[in-house]
């Protein structure tokens, strides 16, 4: 079967090798120069472990299967990760009631090792840490994203898939038995293929208007969650990574750590309405408030503008989070398309086991 997946962040890229892999024969659109130009390339590279999201949703099944797929991956390819660990601290009462529904809630996901530590022993863990108790999960990490990815087109190419680059998708149709994609760019022509998978990111609910014949009311809104990232200065005071209780919107400003040891904090939860990734340096005033909540010691002035993301939403501020929607032949009544909707975070620790899904969606 010939498929064609459009963009090549790392949920289009863990697909594409996914079918490749399958026997399938595939190329992929990505309407930049180069891989994981969009949401993929600014994110926390966190591992996530699974202990948020309700039973039952995509977010749950994904997020668990796809990071142990995920460990196994970078364990097999030598893609740098790290198994740090993380700690969603509580700093009151209301806070800890908080943690122990996350906790009860990762029990019913199947998160491995999860359990609740009182303030003393996450300070034993963290000296520089306050709370009054803390969730620790252990099978949180982080990853080495582009070297990840890097791996995954590497394994595409090698089973004969290939990546056409600066080469957009400006009108796709379904008729004699195959999808017929115009493409744009500087090469502009057109192809047939036996089946297609919209993994644009941001661009997928444009994506997706531009399908012949798509019904528009399948189509769900695009609300734009943009995450602002500010370094620290100094030397990096934790180990693992420190979580807040979650917000609305996001799970709060947190500690994350790369493979270097550097320390970041971040995101936080701004609602846009277009692109946009300039980091307002007065946004740090929140960000000291905040984190100064579980790290009373740190010092003024060691916050410096970073980078910034932007979530591809379902919902909006004071809704409920959305979860993933994977919109197959069965939802929208064309076959062989698969258009991948809101697939923000944990979309990176899920891409391996929301690739498996796609796949069989395919056939």
């Amino acid at each position: 079967m010939q498929v064609l997946v459009i963009g090549a962040g790392v949920v289009g890229l863990a697909i594409a090798r996914t079918a490749a892999l399958g026997g399938h024969d595939v190329t992929v659109a990505e309407a930049t120069g180069g891989i994981a130009n969009g949401v993929s390339s600014r994110n926390s590279e966190v591992i996530h472990a699974g202990l948020y999201y309700p039973t039952g949703t995509l977010r749950a099944v994904h997020s668990v299967r796809g990071r142990r797929m995920l460990y196994d991956f970078c364990a097999s390819h030598g893609v740098p990760h790290k198994k740090c660990g993380k700690l969603v601290v509580a700093t009151n009462a209301a806070e800890l009631a908080k943690v122990e529904t996350i906790l009860a809630q990762a029990e019913k996901n199947g998160v491995e090792g999860v359990e609740m530590i009182g303030g003393n022993a996450a300070r034993a863990m963290e000296e520089e840490l306050f709370c009054i108790g803390a969730l620790w999960s252990p099978e949180t990490g982080i990853v080495d994203s582009h070297a990840y990815m890097r791996s995954l087109w590497g394994e595409l190419e090698d089973h004969g898939g290939m990546i056409a680059f600066e080469t957009p998708v400006e009108r796709m149709s379904f008729k004699a038995g195959q999808w017929h994609v115009q493409f744009g760019g500087r090469e502009p022509g057109a192809a047939a293929f036996d089946a297609v998978v919209n993994a644009a990111g941001l661009g997928a609910q444009s994506l997706a208007r531009r399908i012949d014949g798509y019904p528009a009311e399948k189509v769900p809104r695009l609300v734009l969650g943009k995450g602002n990232y500010f370094g620290f200065a100094g030397r990096p005071v934790f180990s693992r990574l420190i979580y807040p209780t979650p917000i609305d919107g996001g799970l709060g400003v947190h500690v994350t750590l790369d493979l270097a040891g550097r320390m970041r904090f971040g995101p936080d939860v701004e609602w846009i309405t277009e692109e946009n990734y300039a980091v307002d340096p007065g946004r740090a005033e929140s960000f000291y408030a905040r984190i100064r909540t579980y790290w009373p010691g740190l010092p003024d002035g060691s916050l410096v503008p970073d980078y910034a993301g932007i979530r591809p939403k379902l919902s909006g501020p004071g809704e409920g989070q959305a979860d993933f929607m994977i919109a197959g032949p069965a939802d929208h009544g064309l076959p062989r398309l698969v258009n991948l909707f809101g697939i923000e975070s944990p979309g990176l620790t899920s891409s391996l086991s929301l690739a498996d899904a796609v796949v069989q969606l395919l056939a």
